[in-house]
């Protein structure tokens, strides 16, 4: 287990934290049901219009070399949203068999044509997967829209469907002005700690893979 940034090259966002945390509670609460209004809606009630741009290139290419994954490895990408990632692996190392799974079943209905059929509707929690079916797998900001039971059960249920390569992102801080920012900004988390608490529910859950955490500056 490693603490690596594998988003390193993900352009960062321009955020008015102000401006959402106005009606914080009202914006979460639809956020939450991440249908339309949490995807494509206004930007105070999430991504304000979820589209393709190509930013995952970067980070699928990085994901790719760090575990030299080949043609015919299975990746699966839990929390995959609309397939973005999905769709930029399979471009970058063709024949990378690649799936997704969200809890969003406007996501998947709105997902990109080349992962049509690769997106599945399910809880990180409880995936419709074997086990071991996977080369590895990625969930980059989903598991702690959890509380800490649901974020320790979706980590033993990523190893039991892919034990060999994975890695997690979760929503982190590491001052108290850091903190505030997270907690006027995020929307749908349920749970967040600082490294070191999440380190410790990652010790409970028993998970081994690599991890890095997201800032809100």
């Amino acid at each position: 287990m490693g603490e690596v940034n594998l988003l390193h090259r993900y352009p960062r966002a321009k955020r008015n934290v102000a401006a959402r945390h106005v009606e914080q509670k009202q914006n979460s609460q639809i956020a939450r049901s991440f249908g339309k209004e949490y995807f494509d809606g206004a930007r105070e009630q999430g991504y304000g219009g979820y589209k393709y741009d190509g930013r995952w290139v970067p980070i699928a290419e990085d994901i790719i070399a760090h575990w030299g994954l080949k043609p015919g490895d299975r990746v699966l990408d839990i929390g995959c949203a609309k397939g973005f990632l999905v769709k930029d692996l399979m471009t970058v190392c063709p024949g990378l068999e690649v799936f997704g799974v969200d809890i969003s079943d406007y996501a998947v209905r709105n997902c990109e044509p080349e992962v049509v059929g690769r997106l599945h509707v399910g809880s990180c929690e409880n995936m419709p997967f074997p086990d071991n079916s996977f080369d590895a797998a990625i969930s980059i900001n989903a598991i702690h829209n959890l509380d800490h039971e649901g974020c320790v059960r979706a980590l033993r249920e990523m190893a039991r469907v892919s034990s060999k390569n994975n890695y997690i992102q979760v929503d982190s801080y590491r001052t108290e002005e850091e903190k505030e920012n997270m907690e006027k900004w995020i929307l749908t988390a349920v749970t967040a700690y600082d490294p070191d608490g999440w380190r410790r529910l990652f010790s409970e859950a028993g998970y081994d893979g690599d991890y890095y955490w997201t800032i809100t500056e």
